[in-house]
């Protein structure tokens, strides 16, 4: 490590003992993320994909023929031991414990045994539209019990909307929603074109006035007004206001609670597994307001995330379905996939908070395929349920969270998938844009816009009604 390097850390580190041992400390997402690798021993880390510039030597490979430099993927049905899986109860009292270790672990840390309680509080009730429903909006609060460190506040935010005449309880599809503005929380059609995080926002544009043209056709419904349609609410979960979207910001949220605002050790979750943390929190409270049909509850998130989403889905069987969009690397893509986003860039000190720190040694000097577990294992843990799998075009902008490695997570999870008795993805072979594959209870489909997840809202919203029961 650089002796600079060194200096700051330790210096910072100083600086908040001496000063106070009882606050939170303090670092900057480099130097904690140097810690982590000083911890692991690794003086540096090969360096992730650009995606925004084709002249770079880091740029981002989009050649199906370099793609698959590691093909040979983990068998989700055979044991460490090497005995293959057969019978259901190997599945739920042998193997799946040994994935769900490898990954709590190696990538997206341990979530401690006991985590503070949260006690909800509705702030307003409001009776209003949706397009030409009457709904009723709560909004909520959930405050996180931190009597164990007073100086780390967590509250959680939560909105509620269900069919004002619902003749009984509702189910409900929750989002991961995105604050727009807020410099952790960007648009989520801004794709991440650095090699380790999003750009800042853009600026203003001064243009000049549009000239009058052609009426433009009228937008079609919003997700919300789709999922009312059917006769069901919705919700929106803040994921920052669990946990911030940052590596400074690890001493605080609901990691920085959990850890009385002292640094991570290697195993110790990351913001993915906190945001999960959080969707399950407001799962407990959906459990008791009566307007909620809490044994629908469905999930959906877009980009980071949509990785969220898959992770909440993989650990929380309270969720009936999950809707999973764009999540790329980290995600639903494939670590061992040379398309797009890869593994250095969540390694990288823009995007390694959202993973345990011993995530990082897969950057150098571990590779991909020393990865113990991969993304098909992670679709399996979802398994029995029903889950949505979905990306964007790689011509509109979306190539970088590979639509072809997450189609290939949800081949992958087949076998999984038979043995307990369900219907796989139903295909091994990756189908032509806007092909819908939902025959079984792991459905993909890749859209033909860019990075958004709008496209696909009907066909997830059928593959969930198809699997109401």
């Amino acid at each position: 490590m650089r002796p600079t390097r060194l200096l700051l850390v330790c210096a910072a580190l100083a600086a908040m003992l001496a000063s106070d041992q009882t606050a939170p400390i303090k670092l900057t997402k480099e130097q904690d993320h140097q810690r982590l690798m000083d911890l692991l021993h690794i003086t540096e880390i090969r360096r992730g994909r650009d995606g925004n510039n084709k002249d770079s030597p880091y740029y981002a490979n989009y050649d199906e023929s370099k793609a698959n430099p590691f093909p040979d993927l983990p068998d989700p049905l055979v044991l460490k031991n090497g005995k293959k899986v057969t019978k259901a109860s190997d599945w739920w009292n042998k193997r799946r414990p040994e994935i769900v270790e490898d990954f709590d672990r190696e990538i997206y840390g341990r979530v401690p045994k006991v985590t503070p309680k949260v006690n909800w509080v509705v702030t307003s009730t409001t009776r209003e539209k949706n397009g030409d429903v009457e709904i009723i909006t709560k909004k909520l609060e959930g405050m996180v019990d931190n009597s164990s460190d007073p100086d780390i506040e967590v509250k959680i935010a939560l909105t509620l909307s269900t069919p004002a005449n619902a003749t009984g309880p509702a189910p409900v599809v929750m989002q991961f929603g995105f604050i727009f503005g807020a410099p952790q929380a960007p648009p989520p059609d801004s794709p991440p074109f650095g090699p380790n995080a999003f750009l800042p926002p853009r600026p203003p544009m001064n243009l000049p006035p549009r000239a009058p043209g052609p009426p433009r056709a009228p937008m079609g419904p919003t997700w919300q007004q789709e999922v009312l349609a059917k006769g069901w609410g919705y919700a929106q979960l803040i994921p920052t206001s669990v946990q911030a979207d940052d590596g400074s910001g690890l001493t605080l949220g609901i990691i920085g609670l959990c850890n009385k605002g002292q640094l991570r050790k290697l195993d110790d979750w990351g913001a993915l597994r906190a945001w999960a943390w959080g969707a399950s929190r407001a799962i407990d409270y959906f459990e008791t307001d009566k307007a909620v049909d809490a044994k629908h509850i469905a999930l959906e998130g877009h980009s980071r995330y949509g990785k969220a989403t898959l992770v909440t889905m993989a650990y929380e069987p309270r969720l009936w379905t999950a809707y999973v969009s764009s999540s790329g690397e980290g995600g639903a893509k494939l670590n061992r996939r040379n398309w797009g986003e890869i593994v250095e860039n969540v390694a990288g000190a823009g995007e390694y908070h959202w993973m345990a720190g011993n995530f990082i040694k897969y950057a150098g000097p571990l590779h991909w395929n020393d990865l113990p577990v991969d993304s098909h294992e992670l679709v399996a843990l979802c398994a029995p349920r029903p889950v949505f799998l979905s990306a964007g075009s790689l011509e509109k902008g979306d190539g970088w969270v590979d639509a072809k490695g997450t189609f290939l997570a949800g081949a992958g999870a087949s076998s999984v998938y038979r043995l307990l008795g369900k219907k796989d993805l139903g295909a091994t072979e990756f189908p032509p844009i806007e092909t819908l594959l939902a025959t079984g209870d792991i459905a993909f489909r890749q859209h033909a816009q860019g990075h958004t997840d709008q496209p696909n809202w009907p066909f997830f919203l059928d593959f969930a009604q198809k699997h109401m029961n």
